[in-house]
């Protein structure tokens, strides 16, 4: 895939999220015999056909069928005209003729007219994409649907454009990527993944039904209370491993919607894009607007199949790359819950010794490090060094964490001011508004109208500026607040509602600008923990922050159901303080290590007041997750047994690409385990040595050495009693 598929850039006009990134060696085939478009993967099919009415008919999506295998045959067009006709699935309706189930696309016309019919218009077929051009019945309003598939594992991109061609300005007042239709089954039921703050992706499921289920932002922002990502499976015995599995996703972090609905035919329809709610989008002229990416596939071996295929995906196609390889995430110290806002050089200067004697690779200045920071009530917007805090800069903290042999990182937050700030008291109307009415506040802080292109302009070049004039290697990039109030002073009243597109695609394009001129940096997003994980961000940005709650016993469930949806390799996990700042719950500095090796590993302790003991056990720790961390960030991973499930424990495994590496995480809770897991995944021809994370021998139930065959019919056996358990064990392939 190319440079702009890979970082997310997808330019066309001013960064509209036009086409798929590019999948190398996709199928895309036409008959135009049949007219049926099919987009094959190694082992899916996904197909559709132009009706005899013109309008585009989902035909199959599924299993792989072979050539010569027909696809099942389609059911007859209702008559043109006919009300039932708008009633048949369409690959992208349009709001008219009838149609009362979600649209694709509504639109409301100069002339009073609501009414929208997309026929066939043609259709072009190049770079491992699809381009279907449909078009109004009468008015001059074009829509391309954009199609492309990955190969090796038969995630499907989808998105639409809507052109202009009228003579007059069209109002959008519901655009979605795609909708996607299941095959017809009786006793369909959704996964999806909702919460809040400090308690996000929480797994639930419901059945799908003829009362539509609609989960959805409002926020401006990806949010906390629901994910764009959900899974469907008309099997009632469907688990990890077993049953036939749809899942999709969206690439936007702004106000989304996705809705699963079940027609009176018995036929479930998920359509996703942008929200509607208080969406408007007028285009004059000659103007297009495009969708985001809905991301959809199929797996024919449960939930676990579907997960692993979207890590695969994510880790090959969207995560950003350095000369040709997705990195490691490196161990880091962020300094947030040693000092909160009272940074200083010396200060910084101490903890950065005491990171880089545990073996750590990166260190943080997080908040408080610029302008008037004391606390939360002043500062944000003035991207300036405190030189009361810093009399030399960042220059010699810079140097010595150089010298020490780790990168240096910094928490910014760009998109937010403070009323009491130099930024604000400058440029009032910068924020996001309504004149004359209450402005609401979150954490002190408003939101900077970054659709604005003043705006725009001016974070870019603060950011630039920041990492021309240091020597940064590592921006943890937060986005503490919702928009509320969300007004536009200065645009006409028919465009403000604008606001909602163009700040994420300005936010985009900022990503994209500073990853051009510092392709060494990476960038974490953050938003007020996992308020801001999609798709999208993920095509812009190296990792995530998921939660700001770091409790590591909570931490278990928050990766269980981030790992639904998101790659492990994207997912940063911290070890922190006992008892935990959200929970009181205390633990083991063991347990929090391994509950956060299970992604990219952090610390955020007070590791200045570690005792010698908690030191010289850290240090074993961070050595053996650098010799385990390419099997848990770039391998596939096993959710074996779930800590949402009531069972007390959560056990997880990871194996390498190459079959070479595997490593079983434990974790105990409230009960005694001594029986054997079977493991998942290794070469049953293979013979693997074991050995225990952190030094520990072996228990008596856990051979030396064994062949995968072995251990996925006999097991692993590591006994645990009492509270808060954790053990992890590592397999080494030998022969």
């Amino acid at each position: 895939m190319g440079a702009l598929g890979r970082q997310g850039v997808w330019l066309a006009a001013m960064l509209l999220i036009v086409l798929a990134p590019s999948m190398a060696n996709s199928a895309i085939r036409y008959d135009s015999r049949t007219r049926i478009f099919r987009l094959d993967s190694r082992d899916t099919s996904y197909a559709f056909r132009i009706g005899a009415d013109g309008k585009l008919r989902p035909l199959y999506w599924g299993v792989r069928r072979d050539d010569a295998m027909p696809f099942p045959a389609a059911a007859a067009d209702p008559p043109a005209g006919d009300v039932a006709s708008s009633q048949a699935a369409q690959e992208y309706p349009g709001q008219g003729g009838g149609l009362d189930r979600e649209p694709g696309l509504k639109l409301a016309f100069a002339n009073g007219n609501r009414d929208l019919v997309l026929r066939y218009v043609s259709h072009e077929i190049a770079d491992d994409r699809l381009t279907v051009r449909l078009a109004d019945i009468n008015e001059a309003v074009a829509v391309e649907l954009h199609y492309a598939i990955d190969e090796a594992t038969g995630i499907l991109a989808r998105s639409a454009t809507v052109i202009n061609r009228t003579g007059a300005p069209v109002r959008i007042d519901q655009m979605m990527a795609a909708s996607y239709t299941l095959p017809k089954a009786d006793g369909y039921r959704m996964r999806y993944l909702t919460g809040r703050w400090t308690g996000e992706f929480s797994v639930r499921s419901r059945p799908v039904d003829g009362a539509a289920t609609v989960l959805e932002s409002r926020n401006g922002n990806t949010g906390h209370q629901s994910n764009p990502w959900l899974a469907l499976t008309s099997d009632a015995a469907a688990d990890e491993e077993h049953g036939a599995v749809w899942f999709g996703a969206l690439g936007w972090s702004g106000s989304w919607r996705i809705v699963t609905e079940q027609d009176d035919n018995g036929l479930v329809r998920v359509t996703g894009g942008y929200n509607p709610y208080d969406f408007a989008y007028s285009l004059r002229p000659g103007e297009q607007l495009s969708s985001p990416i809905f991301y959809g596939g199929f797996a024919p071996a449960g939930f676990g199949d579907a997960s692993r295929r979207m890590h695969r995906f994510q880790r090959a196609q969207l995560l950003p790359r350095r000369g040709g390889k997705l990195p490691l995430r490196k161990i880091l110290y962020n300094s947030w819950e040693a000092t909160l806002f009272d940074v200083n050089e010396a200060g910084q200067i101490a903890l950065a010794d005491k990171a880089a004697a545990l073996g750590v690779e990166r260190f943080v200045i997080d908040d408080g490090w610029f302008g008037n920071r004391k606390d939360d009530r002043a500062g944000l917007g003035d991207w300036t060094v405190n030189a009361g805090k810093f009399p030399n800069g960042l220059g010699k903290v810079i140097a010595h964490v150089h010298r020490l042999g780790m990168e240096f990182g910094l928490w910014v937050e760009p998109e937010m001011v403070n009323p009491d700030s130099d930024l604000y008291r400058a440029h009032p109307d910068w924020v996001v508004h309504f004149p004359g009415r209450p402005q609401s506040q979150t954490r002190n802080q408003l939101v900077l109208n970054l659709a604005r292109p003043d705006v725009r302009d001016h974070v870019l070049a603060t950011m630039d500026r920041l990492l021309r004039d240091n020597r940064i290697d590592f921006i943890k990039w937060d986005h503490n607040r919702n928009l509320s109030e969300p007004g536009w002073p200065g645009l006409a009243a028919g465009d403000q509602q604008r606001l909602y597109v163009d700040y994420v695609r300005n936010l985009y394009w900022i990503f994209a600008e500073l990853r051009r001129r510092h392709p060494n940096v990476e960038f974490e997003s953050c938003a007020s923990g996992g308020g801001r994980v999609d798709l999208g961000i993920m095509a812009l940005t190296d990792q995530m922050w998921v939660s700001d709650n770091t409790d590591p016993f909570d931490r278990l469930a928050i990766h269980d159901g981030f790992s639904q949806g998101y790659a492990p390799a994207a997912m940063m996990a911290w070890v922190t303080g006992s008892p935990s700042w959200t929970s009181n719950r205390a633990t083991s500095l063991r347990y929090r290590f391994l509950s956060a090796m299970q992604g990219g590993l952090g610390i955020g302790d007070r590791v200045d007041r570690w005792t010698a003991a908690e030191t010289a056990m850290a240090q074993p720790m961070v050595a053996d997750y650098k010799m385990i961390r390419a099997t848990v960030q770039q391998g596939d991973l096993y959710r074996l047994i779930s800590p949402t499930r009531g069972s007390g424990r959560s056990v997880t495994l990871s194996v390498s690409a190459d079959g070479q590496q595997a490593v079983l995480f434990s974790f105990s809770h409230q009960t005694k385990v001594d029986a054997p897991m079977m493991l998942r995944g290794l070469d049953p021809a293979k013979i693997y040595r074991a050995r225990m994370i952190g030094g520990d021998p072996l228990p008596a139930g856990v051979p030396a050495e064994a062949s995968g065959a072995m251990w996925m019919t006999q097991g692993a056996n590591i006994p645990m009693s009492g509270d808060y358990q954790a053990a992890a064990l590592v397999l080494e392939a030998v022969l």
